[in-house]
């Protein structure tokens, strides 16, 4: 497949997509679809970048049956509209495609499949997903931008996530090295990847839990509560959860900053978290999750769009659409919707959930035997009052 050429449009633009946790199956999500394709037909991006998860790869669906079929056709669902358009786009993976049970490389060669894919097949040292690709100015004589796609790895044995390969940080220095060499001086570049690096917390405050805008963190932050800084945060852009970062720090963001030519890094993986912040000169944010197929922020499930203008791409402008934005709040399968909003948002949230869930369960036995004020007091301990959506009326 011959490698298609990125290039900023004649007016000096150029405009990504960033699609994150689809979490597809064979079957489509209508309003997922719906979706993409409504913020593909508004916005007609030069160029849509899949951050991870586009596989529900622990899918009770992917259990019996043709299972490389069902992953073709998982893929085919939320690309097809791309490739439909034209528009030319990269993948990179997230931690729950490879569970089920499909390599990346076989993944891989079904998105290569579509004449819209750009990804270089060069730069498979790592496996795919990880890859460098140059965006050229308008006039098409050299590069104005540099795009990186990190597959940031899955769960880790031990618990958490994987951390970042030390040899993938060595690639990317030999890669930016040889484009120094070969166009005389670092170019200016943007990261997608799944999974967050750790640093992002710098963008947080630590809080008390009793902070309104707490949200509790776990394993190796385990007991502290953050909020977004109020530099960052606007409107309805806060913390909803906890960053999902791995408890491993190999030094990725450090690599990043050493030339300064890395100036953002965008990821997925929390599928809440919609923000952009700078810490030591690098911009780190989220795009929020696209699919309704698992947990989400109802109909603020939507895409990130990254806008440059090649005369100066650092000073780009990012904005998110959102499924509200273009069909307000009335969805095809409200119990779905519902149900998957109300979810834990990690397995480490779930364990909080469901003890409290089932100090619920204990004190609705217990308050047989209590008067109703102890009843009450020991829900509203227990937490169980918001857990899981659950409304407790008075017996």
């Amino acid at each position: 497949m011959q490698q298609k050429k990125l290039q900023f449009r004649p007016d000096g633009t150029f405009k990504i997509m960033q699609i994150t946790d689809v979490h597809g199956i064979c079957k489509k999500t209508p309003d997922t679809t719906r979706l993409i394709e409504g913020i593909l037909d508004r916005e007609k991006p030069d160029l849509v970048v899949f951050t991870g998860d586009q596989i529900k790869g622990y899918g009770l669906s992917y259990l019996t049956g043709d299972k490389v079929k069902k992953v073709e056709q998982a893929i085919d669902n939320y690309t097809e509209p791309v490739d439909r358009r034209g528009i030319p786009f990269l993948v990179t993976f997230g931690n729950h495609d490879p569970q089920v049970g499909i390599s990346q490389e076989k993944q891989m060669e079904m998105y290569r499949a579509f004449d819209s894919c750009v990804i270089p097949e060069e730069d498979f040292e790592f496996g795919p997903g990880t890859c460098s690709v140059p965006v050229y100015g308008s006039d098409g004589t050299r590069p104005a931008l540099n795009l990186y796609a990190f597959d940031s790895g899955s769960n880790a044995p031990e618990g958490g996530y994987d951390s970042f390969k030390p040899e993938m940080i060595e690639w990317y220095r030999s890669i930016r090295e040889k484009l120094r060499e070969q166009w005389g001086g670092y170019i200016p570049s943007f990261v997608f990847q799944h999974i967050p690096v750790d640093e992002i917390y710098n963008l947080y405050d630590e809080v008390d839990k009793k902070h309104p805008e707490a949200v509790k963190a776990f394993r190796t932050r385990k007991g502290k509560y953050y909020r977004l800084k109020d530099a960052f945060a606007h409107d309805d852009v806060k913390l909803y959860e906890p960053s999902g970062s791995p408890d491993i720090n190999t030094g990725e963001f450090d690599a990043m900053r050493e030339k300064g030519e890395v100036f953002a890094m965008m990821f997925g993986h929390d599928h809440k978290n919609n923000f952009i912040g700078t810490y030591e000169g690098i911009d780190m944010g989220y795009g929020p999750s696209c699919g309704f197929n698992e947990y989400g922020n109802s109909v603020e499930r939507g895409c990130r769009m990254i806008v440059f203008n090649e005369n100066d791409v650092r000073h780009y402008d990012s904005y998110v659409v959102t499924y509200r934005d273009l069909f307000g709040t009335k969805v095809s399968n409200p119990f779905q919707k519902g149900f998957y909003d109300k979810v834990p948002t990690s397995i480490d949230a779930g364990v909080v959930a469901g003890s409290k869930l089932l100090a619920c369960v204990g004190v609705i036995v217990a308050s047989s035997f209590l008067p109703i004020d102890w009843y009450y007091k020991l829900l509203i301990d227990a937490g169980a009052l918001t857990t899981a959506g659950i409304v407790i009326k008075r017996l």
